[in-house]
């Protein structure tokens, strides 16, 4: 095995390897052990509200919720392939699984969890981590902000205690819903909704050291409590909590439920591969650290499995949780360990208070977050800028919010895609070369045509930007217009990075049928990587070797000697 191959499967093995156990083998300071404690101290207590809120939303029972950061949350950090990372249920997954819950019941979205999980796995060990970053901001920006909406608007029911029993998953419908209830309104709901909401808001600019949420939950709940007030809580409408972790256990599984599940059970794995991902980096750029993409998948598909084994929801890396940690001193994945046994400790010892939390001050939590994810400036942004990327954003986003958040995603990337080939295809051209004499090409160029003469019966033709299906028929019109046959044609390739299948399907049929016609074509300013692919195409065996050159002088060269050869052959 040669040393370059050895170096090789070591930075593979590497790329796959958690933060905890190369920070164990580096050996963890014990002064930052005792940061990481706290830190993890802390985010589980910011965790708690949220847990319970998210499930609360996604129409599962509020235990779900701290289910899934406490089992999904440690698998996630021991695992991790970034140093900070905190995993656990977040307001995005809200519409998907609240979609599921509705049409496929609990045991749907235990299968449908566990099957992303897979899915994230494998992506990971496919090394599709760098891959999952080239999707579109704009397209990222429209689902974020319609999951943004869809998170408020299903707030309003609990937000003005309106005591709905059945809300349609419905956009519209549910706003037609809230209108015909709005003579139920309880006013202690709004105030307590709007007490949540001023907390929230002013505590981070107050102190940091008290989330806003936490002490809405500790305030209101005991006003609620000592006042009697007539809000709803999570006793009066789910009962007790549970106080301990369910065994683990996987409901039957048939065909036809796995055939269903696929598509919400993908929309799961991208939007917690998109999610996670973009946390990572993000705490990257605070703490100047480099996370693993493909060990951050692998770990997120094994919180996310172990979630639906114990009954959980869905799980990814939190941003703003993640933010907390690194903020409060946290620098390795043992925070957020600590920050999952903490939210455990809450659940077991705990758990019979949380149930005395009135609906109203979670519904305004989950506003405040909402808020947070809207990122309505750079929704604006975008709007004022390239059309495409408008286009992008505008359909996913009601997308997202009038249909479905897989529709949403598949669609978005499609039109991206499709918009990109556009744009890609507007940008490349095939012309003839006196047309383009006339603009006066760069002086300094070595290669310029204004340095060489054109032969008499000699074409040139300048192929600029990539060679593929969106531009091919560009070429294929142009040749076509090539009327009595010269003696000799140049293909000028300087400015043609890549090529596809396409492309050198047409430029095969071209050179054939020229050759047909006893005309010479010669290629020049092919790149070396064109080259490559042009021999594996047996495109330069179909052409010649010699008639390959690097620049077009030398090609003209050639070709004005070529011609003149058979104009004097023709003559004798």
């Amino acid at each position: 095995m040669t040393n370059r191959l050895k170096f090789f499967i070591q930075l593979q093995q590497e790329a796959l390897r958690p933060k905890l156990f190369s920070l164990i083998k580096e050996g963890i300071p014990k002064k930052q052990l005792r940061r990481d404690l706290v830190a993890g101290l802390v985010v589980g207590i910011i965790a708690l509200p949220l847990a319970i809120a998210f499930a609360i939303a996604s129409g599962v029972t509020p235990d779900k919720g701290l289910i899934t950061a406490v089992v999904a949350g440690f698998s996630i950090s021991v695992l991790s392939g970034s140093r900070v990372q905190i995993g656990g249920p977040t307001g995005a997954f809200i519409p998907i699984v609240y979609g599921i819950v509705q049409q496929y019941g609990i045991d749907g979205l235990i299968v449908a969890t566990f099957m992303a999980g897979l899915m994230l796995t494998l992506m990971g060990f496919a090394r599709l981590g760098s891959v999952i970053k080239f999707i579109p901001h704009s397209l990222i920006v429209g689902f974020t902000t319609g999951i943004a909406v869809i998170i408020f608007s299903a707030q309003i029911n609990d937000l003005l205690g309106l005591s709905l029993e059945k809300v349609p998953a419905d956009f519209i419908d549910k706003w037609k819903v809230y209108g015909q209830a709005l003579h139920r309104t309880n006013l202690w709901a709004v105030g307590i909704g709007l007490v949540t909401l001023i907390l929230a808001f002013a505590m981070p600019k107050i102190t940091s050291k008290i989330p806003g949420a936490l002490l809405a939950i500790l305030l209101l709940t005991a006003v609620v409590q000592i006042f009697q007030l007539p809000v709803e809580t999570i006793e009066t409408r789910f009962g007790s909590i549970s106080t301990a972790l369910p065994r683990p256990t996987m409901p039957d599984v048939s065909w036809p439920m796995l055939r269903e599940l696929i598509r919400p059970a993908f929309a799961i794995a991208m939007l917690g591969a998109i999610e996670s991902l973009l946390s990572a980096v993000v705490a990257d750029s605070v703490i100047g650290g480099n996370h693993r993409s493909n060990t951050e998948l692998v770990a997120q598909g094994a919180g996310n499995m172990a979630s639906a084994l114990f009954g959980g929801i869905p799980a990814t890396g939190a941003i703003a949780r993640t933010a907390a940690n690194i903020k409060n001193g946290g620098r390795t994945p043992v925070a957020g360990m600590v920050h999952a046994l903490v939210l455990l400790a809450v659940m077991v010892f705990a758990g019979n208070w949380a149930k005395l939390i009135p609906l109203s001050v979670l519904a305004g939590i989950l506003v405040y977050v909402a808020y947070n994810m809207s990122e309505w400036r750079t929704f604006k942004a975008i709007l004022r800028g390239q059309r495409p990327d408008v286009v992008v954003m505008l359909t996913t986003f009601f997308l997202t919010v009038l249909f479905d958040l897989t529709v949403a995603i598949e669609i978005g990337m499609i039109l991206a895609a499709f918009l990109f080939i556009r744009r890609m295809a507007a940008i490349g051209d095939v012309r003839p070369v006196e047309e383009q004499v006339t603009e006066r090409n760069d002086i300094k160029d070595p290669d310029s045509l204004e340095r060489y003469p054109i032969p008499p019966g000699v074409q040139v033709f300048e192929i600029n930007g990539p060679l593929f299906f969106g531009v091919a028929h560009k070429f294929k019109e142009t040749m076509r217009r090539v009327g009595k046959p010269p003696k000799a044609i140049v293909l000028r390739m300087r400015f043609v990075p890549t090529i596809d299948e396409t492309g050198i399907h047409n430029l095969r049929e071209f050179i054939k049928n020229m050759q047909a016609r006893q005309v010479k074509v010669l290629l020049s300013g092919v790149s070396s990587e064109l080259q490559e692919e042009l021999r594996e195409a047996r495109i330069l065996f179909l052409v010649g070797k010699k008639n390959v050159f690097s620049n077009v002088g030398a090609a003209l060269r050639y070709a004005a000697a070529i011609t003149s050869d058979k104009k004097e052959g023709n003559q004798v």
